[in-house]
């Protein structure tokens, strides 16, 4: 694998899902090998992806409890270009069994490496709290992306959740770092919004990335569909904004002299 990247933030309602649905979409219309995997038992980066989650055989939950292996759940997405390893609400059912399993944070990682070398990206979109699902994405995971919104509380479980990251780079997993922070819901109008920004800017300087997502209905729209923004409209200001953060992280990916982002 070239890079697993954790979309996480404790807080809900910041467009956690959102961005990893529609950065696997533009990331795979860059042409890079992308797998999304849905670890929240609300499953919406799996209907968001057109998937119907009660009529599914193969889940990331059996792969997490080594019931099934990684590449019998993983599906195509054939609308976006995409592979996804989907859930459904049975997943809250195994985070209660991992409790009771001798290296439970390291399941996830594990199930992944008969994967390994098979995409360019896998993206991880983690449940809205630290829990047993989000330890097995960051003891996977070499990056992190966090997704906020730049609002009155936006800062507040922030400091938490870099913290457990510290904790996880402690304990299991010392290669993990935060890959970046990502602006999202932004209106430019609002005056609160832009000193959030400017909070995010001057604190984590170039780990924002410079990237905005702004609020777009069409990209609120797309999930109803089942599909990335990018199907449901390409020339809308979300869909643009996704693929501007694709390129973003293409480009900081490649070798210097090697940075196609077709």
């Amino acid at each position: 694998m070239n890079r697993v990247i954790a979309v996480t933030n404790q807080k809900g309602g910041v467009g956690k899902t959102t961005t990893a649905v529609n950065l696997a979409a533009c990331l795979a219309a860059c042409e890079r090998r992308v797998l999304l995997i849905d670890m929240d038992p609300q499953a919406n980066a799996t209907t968001g992806s057109g998937l119907d989650k009660s009529a599914l055989e193969r889940t990331t939950c059996e792969v997490l409890l080594g019931d099934a292996r990684a590449m019998d759940a993983i599906q195509p997405v054939e609308s976006s270009g995409y592979a996804i390893m989907p859930a459904n609400p049975d997943l809250t059912a195994a985070e209660v069994r991992l409790m009771q399993e001798i290296g439970r944070e390291l399941k996830l990682r594990q199930a992944l490496e008969p994967v390994d070398g098979m995409f360019d990206y896998v993206l991880i979109d983690c449940p809205p709290s630290i829990n047993m699902l989000t330890l097995n994405a960051l003891t996977a995971a070499q990056g992190v992306l966090i997704p906020i919104q730049c609002e009155y509380y936006a800062l507040e479980g922030l400091s938490s959740l870099l913290e457990t990251v510290r904790q996880i780079r402690n304990s299991v997993n010392p290669g993990i770092e935060i890959e970046g922070l990502l602006r999202t819901m932004f209106d430019p109008r609002n005056r609160l919004a832009n000193e959030v920004s400017a909070q995010l800017l001057k604190h984590f300087g170039d780990k924002v990335y410079a990237t905005v997502i702004p609020r777009n209905v069409r990209l609120a729209e797309a999930p109803s569909f089942g599909v990335s923004a990018l199907v449901h409209d390409q020339r809308s200001t979300g869909s643009q904004a996704y693929m501007a953060l694709a390129r973003e992280i293409v480009k900081s990916e490649a070798p210097a002299g090697n940075a196609d982002v077709a």
